[in-house]
């Protein structure tokens, strides 16, 4: 059996493609750097990262870009004996307007080298690139309508793309305006027994999501609606596990089975906060006597356990990395990603003292523009994070230490830093959403003195509970309140369509006295609790 989530934590907007028997799947980043993830699997149940391909200056740059832009819903497909990846990249995404512009890279193998972009549009986001049986490339995204008549999502539009010229070529043609339900995004096309068949995300990325279909005989339509407008949704069934369903690609194994990944969160029980972000799912499906697609099982409801592929045998599963090291051969640990710039030599650096991940002191946490922390992303409820930071800060404008991240206006964060009467000290700050957007408690009245040297930090995280320890005298001891974890939630803020990102946890350093003190961290871990794993 396959167990859903099959990318657990923040892996939203899966695009999925077959080469052979090898099977890759793309999902968004948004802010964080390098641009688009891809992993591989022979079996559908076990996946691995093999490629984050948007990894220089000139291919993405997010420096400045607000929380929840960049690089959202990848295209990945595989034709003409290469795979192309379509991509956006968002720089606004506030009021009436949404600045984003779509490109296309390429390469011949999955693990790159990927080339330098070509620009194609800007009329809205969520491009694919559809390969006609014919030899023609067509592309498809949602056109953003600013007036709102009547809504912003003004429908899905088709137009050619001319490899060889480099560039979209011929009228743009709007072949889609959704269902009833409305908010009609993330196309994709597929042929099958003659027809074109239109996969599209409906209803928002909230409890309202679905996949919805239509067909058309002709490329350009008319397209009609799938007698039952879904395939796949949670919107009917509020106790489902898998909620939030919807934005999906679908691919057909070598002996003809269908499957469909789809983004989906697992909220908190009576909380209804995703904390883990969209994560990315995988249902069976079928091919009805009507030639309509649906889910194998129950209508609509997506599954947390489905069968394996036909004649295939399951690989044993990947153990999860828990002790992180920093050799300076190895190179950062492929878990772990930064923020916006891709600059990262003036973030952090594996050389200047072997052993040790040295991480720059830049602007403040939750800068827009250069922000010194590296983190992986939460993939479980309950699970411990630990680490050992080596810095000296001389004022309050330094610090460096343990931090739960889900952007700007939401984080928790244990450091070490200084205080004009303690000297050296620890200090919790906590950004919990809500308004002034952005201001962080400073929690603790009276920090903490340390002595000189490394200092060991831990975060215990119990679903909605994160608790901050520091190592003192041969044992762990508790410092601040127990912290609102749920916050780091795309519903912990503004609502759920505010913010559409995942929590992670990871290692910072802050120096907004612009003296750029360094912090070296020896290890990371990170590890599921022991009650969860019984």
């Amino acid at each position: 059996m396959i167990q859903n989530p099959i990318l657990p934590g923040f892996h939203p907007d899966p695009s999925i493609c077959r080469v052979g028997e090898d099977y890759y799947i793309a999902t968004s980043t948004f802010e964080w750097y390098p641009g688009v993830q891809i992993y591989h699997s022979r079996d559908l149940r076990t996946w691995s990262l093999v490629s984050r391909p948007l990894d220089r200056a000139e291919q993405l740059d997010l420096r400045g870009v607000q929380d929840s832009c960049g690089v959202w819903a990848p295209c990945l497909t595989h034709a003409d004996g290469r795979f192309w990846l379509i991509y956006t990249d968002v720089k606004r995404r506030s009021g009436s307007f949404k600045d984003c512009h779509n490109y296309l890279v390429t390469s011949d193998a999955i693990t790159g080298p990927w080339s330098s972009p070509i620009y194609l549009n800007s009329s809205g986001f969520d491009p694919s690139l559809f390969h006609d049986e014919n030899g023609r490339k067509w592309l498809l995204n949602l056109t953003w309508d600013y007036r709102r008549r009547p809504t912003a999502f003004g429908g899905i539009v088709l137009q050619e793309y001319d490899h060889d010229q480099g560039k979209l070529v011929g009228p743009i043609t709007n072949i889609f305006r959704g269902s009833s339900h409305g908010l009609a995004e993330g196309p994709h096309l597929y042929q099958r027994d003659g027809w074109y068949h239109l996969l599209v995300a409906e209803g928002g990325t909230g409890m309202r999501h679905a996949v919805t279909m239509a067909r058309a005989r002709d490329l350009m339509g008319p397209y009609e609606l799938h007698p039952d407008t879904h395939v796949v949704t949670s919107r009917f069934h509020p106790d489902a596990v898998l909620q939030r369903a919807g934005h999906g690609d679908i691919v057909e194994t070598s002996d003809g089975d269908t499957y469909m990944v789809h983004l989906c969160s697992r909220p908190l029980p009576g909380i209804r906060r995703s904390v883990l972000g969209r994560e990315t799912a995988i249902q069976k499906c079928r091919w009805g006597e009507d030639g309509w697609l649906r889910l194998e099982g129950e209508r609509f409801v997506p599954q947390d356990r489905i069968p394996l592929p036909q004649g295939i045998n399951a690989a044993d599963p990947i153990a999860p990395t828990e002790r992180y090291t920093f050799a300076p051969a190895a190179g950062l640990p492929a878990d772990f990603q930064w923020l916006r710039t891709p600059y990262p030599d003036r973030l952090f650096s594996l050389q200047e003292r072997p052993g040790h991940l040295r991480l720059t002191g830049r602007e403040a946490i939750g800068s827009s523009f250069e922000q010194s922390l590296v983190a992986r992303r939460q993939t479980d409820f309950d699970f411990d994070a630990e680490t050992e930071v080596d810095a000296e800060p001389a004022s309050y404008h330094q610090m460096a230490g343990l931090v739960a991240y889900y952007n700007s206006f939401a984080y928790h964060y244990l450091c070490v830093t200084h205080d004009e009467t303690a000297g050296r000290v620890l200090q919790i700050l906590s950004c919990a959403g809500g308004w002034p957007k952005g201001m962080a408690d400073v929690v603790l009245e009276e920090p903490v003195s340390v002595p000189d040297g490394p200092v060991r930090m831990k975060l215990e995280v119990r679903g909605a509970a994160g608790r901050f320890y520091f190592w003192k005298d041969d044992d762990w001891t508790r410092i601040g309140p127990v912290l609102d974890h749920s916050v780091l939630s795309d519903e912990g803020g503004e609502g759920e369509h505010a913010n559409f990102t995942g929590a992670f946890v990871g290692m910072s350093a802050n120096d907004t006295s612009g003296q750029a003190m360094t912090a070296d961290f020896s290890c990371f871990v990170y590890r599921e609790s022991e009650e969860r794993r019984q």
